[in-house]
């Protein structure tokens, strides 16, 4: 199973450790691609603080994450699951999983970046601000940078089973499966329904959609369940308490898109 998630937008300190080793980093065949936009992040950010902020979206209160990015090469790295900070990381806390449970997210937590493309929650990273929403001046949007160099690597990290997409739609731009791997792609929706004179509503709430998406791959992870595909997913979120509505692919070649139905939301 390789799950797919987004980062989070603000992140944790860099600490005291050693610095970022590239060649540690998982999926090695992004390495030059990962070099490129590391480069002319750290000359952006180093060389001009006010048109990097510009390209970098960032309001006046955040201009400090400028001089962040300009010392990336020899700042602290920490593993990224440790990096991530935000609602759908407090969900899934890693760090209060047991040994078996870290070992099996280890394997299959993947978490998109416009940095570094994706990385492992144990890759050890340091702490940076660049969204995929980015446009670098000399590389352009990074959502399509990265989507040929993610073409030619994913499919082969996906392997032979199920793969869970909880991306938001920035991040799924990078890499859309397709083929015989979207067959076994599965893409999550979080609803939140309400009864409101007498009708059932629903919609979409950031916040707790976050939340519940955390909360799916914790249950996963701490119960070892490993579905071999969207079938079977659907039926260990059944089992595992989550109210779930499926749409079958009307044809070969596409994912399955599932909403989880929340009616209680925290």
């Amino acid at each position: 199973m390789l799950v797919l998630l987004p980062p989070s937008e603000g992140k944790a300190p860099s600490g005291r450790g050693a610095p970022l080793k590239p060649e540690s980093l998982s999926l090695p065949g992004l390495a030059e691609a990962r070099a490129a936009v590391l480069d002319e992040l750290v000359e952006l950010c180093t060389a001009d603080e006010d048109k990097a902020r510009a390209v970098l979206g960032l309001s006046e209160g955040l201009r400090g994450e400028v001089a962040k990015n300009a010392g990336l090469r020899t700042a602290g790295a920490r593993p990224a699951g440790e990096i991530y900070t935000g609602v759908l990381y407090d969900a899934l806390d890693l760090a209060s999983l047991d040994a078996a449970a870290r070992r099996r997210a280890a394997r299959s937590l993947l978490v998109f970046s416009g940095l570094w493309g994706a990385v492992g929650v144990t890759d050890r990273i340091p702490s940076y601000r660049c969204s995929m929403g980015v446009k670098l001046p000399g590389l352009g949007a990074l959502g399509a940078y990265w989507r040929g160099h993610m073409a030619s690597v994913l499919p082969a990290a996906a392997g032979g089973g199920l793969v869970l997409d909880l991306r938001s739609s920035a991040y799924a731009a990078a890499w859309r499966p397709k083929g015989e791997v979207a067959e076994r792609t599965a893409t999550v929706r979080v609803l939140h329904a309400q009864v409101v004179d007498g009708v059932e509503r629903r919609s979409v709430v950031s916040h707790f959609n976050k939340a519940t998406k955390g909360r799916i791959v914790r249950s996963l992870l701490t119960a070892g369940v490993v579905p071999g595909g969207p079938a079977e997913l659907v039926s260990a979120l059944r089992d595992l308490g989550y109210v779930v509505e499926a749409e079958v692919p009307s044809r070969a070649g596409r994912g399955w898109a599932l909403d989880v139905v929340v009616r209680e939301v925290h």
